[in-house]
């Protein structure tokens, strides 16, 4: 073996051997590690363990704001706090006697609890009756014939209350039932008071030692800024229910609220936002040693509006006050006014500045958990507040029509600008139909070209027009307005309304007569059109007759202060309504 090879050779078995050395050390240290943490302090770490409990709690994300065109916050996320409790080892008399001075600093600054139970006392009484305290008796294995004094000394003796006082007992118990009803562990918490006031939270966060098991939550709420201004546009959000988290188990759970309608449902994938996670150490009889984060909580995206919020409020005042007026006859006659609607619209780009629907709804009262007397008022209602008539109400249009009439015979030749027709006040055609004015004065209006027709109003020079045309060429122009489809608007409940045309004839299995064509050319017939629809109509008419995208949407901001394109919300929008644009 030549010299360098053997040096080559001694090398690596220096290297090897070092290497057998460094890996022994490590394991000597592993193992002397492992010897001080199992048998040298093994004690102390098992006790630490015995006495801590870890829980994670989830941070719940805000959602994003809703703006209005300049800004104005319409809807925002504010902090609330609520208290909650968890299982903990205490006994039975420390857990009553904790809840009752818990009580004791709610009702001293204002604050509710959590309290479902039916029983009154001073005197004792039951708060429900019927079958439905049958009910709650048997659910409770309470004897039907018990009163509401032996439900009251059954539950005190099940949650072995001891306070005397009965008023405080109560209280007591009313908690408990409470937590015993919906459930509570170590690891689940038990809801016991909403929205408690900072004073409350203030106080018990001071004292958290003397309130074990009792846990302060920070969730963000809802919050309408300006009552009920734009509800129908904004919408609600609400508890999401079993059926809406089938197939979203990944991303809600059963405590989420979600957007139910408007713009709080449609542009719901923006506005939620990502919820976090905090973790909280508490030692066995429930006070907590530590929080912390673990993940974040990421707010949801801003939307901003088209409306303009000064704007919006002048046109609910302005339809509220008008649709009062005409019922109490202040245009001379009384008429049962007792809803309608407004729209107000950008003519050239077609964005919605305001948009009123009369009557309308509290739609803060769906975030705090509406009551069901409340709900039942909304819904049963003959005025049917929830009912967004700017875009899920068509009405006939009338002689606002005309004007459609007027431009097909324009266009297509039938009529010319200063061609005039004599209205005798009775049309020779169809049915005979007559002017309005002849109703009234018993003739015509006489000769008038097609600018005086409409100052007037003319039935009978439109019915001419109608005649001339025929209702294809009628209809066809109508729908290029965008009457009796869909504007596209970025709500919920929109309507196609009716387009007067032989079609509709033949759904009905019926011949389309020339009376219908001179009925469809005064906006009477099929024709109903929604309050929307009717605004972009006469935009339409205002801009020279040029195409506009309805929309009440202006921008969407991510987190980051990035707007989200046009074209990414078109997209989105068109799949959650299932338009076809």
């Amino acid at each position: 073996m030549k010299e360098g090879e053997k040096l080559d050779k001694q090398d690596s078995n220096i290297r090897f051997n070092l290497l057998i050395i460094v890996i022994y050390a490590i394991g000597i240290i592993l193992l002397v590690q492992l010897f001080n943490l199992q048998i040298i302090k093994g004690d102390e770490y098992r006790e630490q363990s015995n006495t801590r409990l870890t829980r994670e709690s989830v941070l719940e994300a805000a959602r994003g704001n809703i703006y209005d065109r300049t800004g104005e916050k319409l809807v925002s996320s504010k902090m609330q706090f609520d208290l909650s409790l968890y299982k903990t080892k205490v006994d039975t008399e420390t857990l009553n006697n904790t809840i009752l001075n818990m009580i004791f600093i709610l009702e001293k600054n204002g604050d509710k609890y959590l309290d479902d139970l039916p029983i009154k006392v001073n005197p004792f009484e039951f708060t429900i009756e019927g079958d439905t305290l049958s009910s709650w008796k048997d659910s409770n294995k309470i004897k039907q014939e018990s009163s509401a004094e032996d439900a009251f000394n059954f539950f005190k003796q099940r949650f072995e209350i001891t306070e005397e006082n009965i008023e405080n007992a109560r209280k007591i118990m009313a908690v408990r039932y409470e937590i015993s009803s919906k459930g509570y562990s170590s690891t689940k918490n038990a809801l016991i008071a909403k929205n408690i006031s900072r004073s409350s939270m203030l106080e018990i966060s001071e004292k958290n030692s003397s309130f074990p098991g009792i846990n302060i939550v920070t969730k963000p709420t809802v919050s309408y800024n300006f009552g009920t201004m734009a509800s129908h546009i904004l919408g609600t959000v609400g508890k999401i229910t079993e059926d809406e988290l089938k197939n979203n188990e990944d991303i809600y759970d059963l405590n989420d609220i979600i957007g139910k309608t408007g713009i709080q449902y449609v542009f719901e994938d923006y506005l939620r936002g990502k919820d976090g996670i905090k973790q909280i150490d508490m030692s066995v009889d429930g006070t907590i040693i530590d929080e912390y984060v673990v993940d974040e909580a990421i707010a949801g995206n801003d939307v901003y509006l088209t409306i303009d919020a000064n704007l919006q409020k002048k046109a609910e005042e302005a339809l509220k006050k008008d649709i009062e007026k005409i019922a109490s006859g202040g245009y001379d006659e009384t008429i049962d006014a007792r809803s309608g609607a407004v729209v107000v619209m950008n003519v050239n780009s077609g964005e919605i500045l305001a948009m009123a629907s009369y009557p309308d709804y509290e739609p803060q009262l769906f975030a705090d958990g509406i009551s069901a007397e409340k709900y039942n008022e909304y819904i049963n209602s003959e005025e049917k507040p929830l009912f967004n008539r700017c875009i899920s109400g068509a009405y006939a249009p009338g002689s606002t029509f005309k004007m459609v009439t007027a431009i097909s015979g324009l266009e297509t030749g039938g009529i010319t600008p200063t061609e005039k027709i004599n209205d005798t006040g009775v049309y020779p055609r169809g049915h005979h139909p007559v002017c309005w004015y002849y109703t009234s004065f018993r003739s015509g209006h006489g000769l008038l070209n097609v600018s005086e027709a409409i100052k007037h109003s003319c039935n009978f020079f439109f019915y001419e027009v109608g005649y001339r045309i025929g209702i294809d060429k009628l209809s066809s122009y109508a729908s290029y307005f965008g009457l009796g489809k869909k504007t596209g608007v970025e709500l919920t409940a929109e309507v196609n309304g009716d387009l007067a045309c032989k079609e509709k004839a033949e759904k009905e299995e019926r011949e389309w007569y020339l009376a219908d064509t001179l009925s469809a050319a005064i906006g009477q017939s099929y024709n109903n059109f929604t309050p929307i629809q009717m605004a972009k109509y006469i935009s339409m008419i205002s801009n020279g007759g040029h195409q506009i995208d309805v929309t009440v949407i202006k921008n969407v901001i991510d987190q980051d202060g990035n707007k989200i394109s046009k074209e990414e919300i078109d997209k989105y929008v068109n799949e959650k309504l299932g338009l076809r644009r």
